[in-house]
């Protein structure tokens, strides 16, 4: 058996999709949960109210988590379904001419005329569609939308990433709940960036810094507001 034949690469992109989701419904619940917690908590509120207006977050949260990423990423997969439509026509009215266009894509990456047009109509004789999806208009199998693929993992990950700081408010003593909650809810962050940057194949540093400092700042904000109501009622 040849090197070639034993050799496997192992490529992440296929991930992107529910990455991005995944990674988009954890930070989002840590850092508006936490936030709201904060906020509320620097207003002077009793805990009951601080336990209520997380758990109301939580699951106002995730569901809008879950019908932003469906109704967003079906407008994705209806523009590449359009197009898809579109290209299915153009390949039934003059598939010579589709020859021409995609051999031409190949040519503009550094392919040779007639090595060009051998491969266009070769992959055109497999499945034109599928040819011209993939080069011409950059849809794929591996990065197509799925909206209820996205809506979901973004409700799940949205909600387990609110349950953390939600978590802070039972076990927190009322005094030194906004401080606690501000420093669980940065380690949380800073877990998540990394564990998504891993997940992702990218650096872990760069990933931590900016998920830690975006939740940092909107926690301070939250926090100064909830001061600022709390003082004026």
């Amino acid at each position: 058996m040849t090197r070639l034949a034993l050799h496997r690469e192992r490529h992440l992109v296929s991930r992107a999709g529910w990455l991005r989701a995944a990674v988009l419904g954890a930070n989002d619940g840590i850092v508006s949960t936490a936030s709201l917690i904060i906020g509320v908590a620097a207003a002077a509120a009793t805990p009951a109210d601080i336990l209520i207006s997380g758990a109301a977050g939580l699951v106002a949260g995730a569901m809008s988590m879950a019908a932003g990423e469906y109704v967003s990423v079906s407008s994705q997969a209806d523009t590449e379904q359009a197009d898809l439509a579109r290209e299915r026509a153009e390949l039934t009215d003059d598939v010579d001419a589709e020859i021409r266009e995609l051999a031409g894509i190949y040519e503009r990456r550094g392919v040779d005329r007639a090595t060009a047009d051998t491969v266009a109509r070769q992959l055109m004789a497999k499945d034109a569609l599928a040819a011209h999806a993939q080069d011409e208009l950059g849809i794929s199998a591996m990065t197509t939308a799925r909206p209820i693929q996205a809506a979901l993992t973004s409700a799940a990950t949205f909600t387990a990433g609110a349950a953390l700081p939600l978590a802070i408010v039972i076990v927190a003593p009322a005094a030194r709940l906004v401080a606690i909650e501000a420093v669980a809810s940065l380690l949380f962050l800073a877990l998540l960036g990394a564990v998504g940057a891993r997940a992702g194949g990218a650096p872990a540093w760069t990933a931590t810094v900016r998920v830690t400092f975006w939740g940092a700042l909107a926690m301070a904000l939250t926090a100064g507001i909830g001061m600022l109501v709390g003082t004026a009622i």
